[in-house]
């Protein structure tokens, strides 16, 4: 399953990016984090291994980040990985006029369960639902709303 969202936030693509490329950030806007544990590599960087654990209502989510790319503005991109299912995203800062960045998310699911890929084709309006709200909170956090 792939999709792709956008927002545009009223900060300059340099603070943007500055709060994104943050770990510590992380904690600020990513709704349901409990833990955010480096494991290997060099931070930041392809190749780094981070471990999150992301806890929303009942469900909790113990996943693995592998950096893919670091090259902001243009795409940090990773894997997430958690017992059936992988997600790659793709993310990109766009400088638009007036002060503002254009934030593009694409996110690809891959689900390996029967039961999963088809809570994935049955439902991808709510993974879309889920990604855009991380956007709009990161949004928030920046705009210091």
């Amino acid at each position: 399953m792939k999709y792709k969202n956008e927002i545009i936030i009223n900060s300059p693509i340099k603070e943007v990016v500055e709060k994104f490329d943050s770990a510590e950030n992380l904690f600020k806007w990513m709704t349901g984090l409990q833990e955010y544990e480096h494991i290997s590599g060099e931070p930041g960087r392809p190749g780094a291994k981070s471990r999150l654990f992301v806890k929303t209502g009942k469900r909790e989510m113990d996943m693995t980040e592998t950096i893919l790319s670091n090259n902001l503005p243009d795409e940090f991109s990773g894997v997430y990985e958690m017992p059936g299912i992988e997600n790659i995203q793709i993310n990109r800062f766009i400088e638009l006029p007036d002060n503002k960045t254009k934030y593009v998310c694409e996110s690809e699911f891959k689900f390996e369960k029967f039961g999963l890929k088809l809570i994935g084709f049955l439902f991808p309006g709510a993974f879309k639902k889920q990604s855009m709200g991380y956007m709009q909170n990161f949004k928030a956090f920046v705009e210091g709303q």
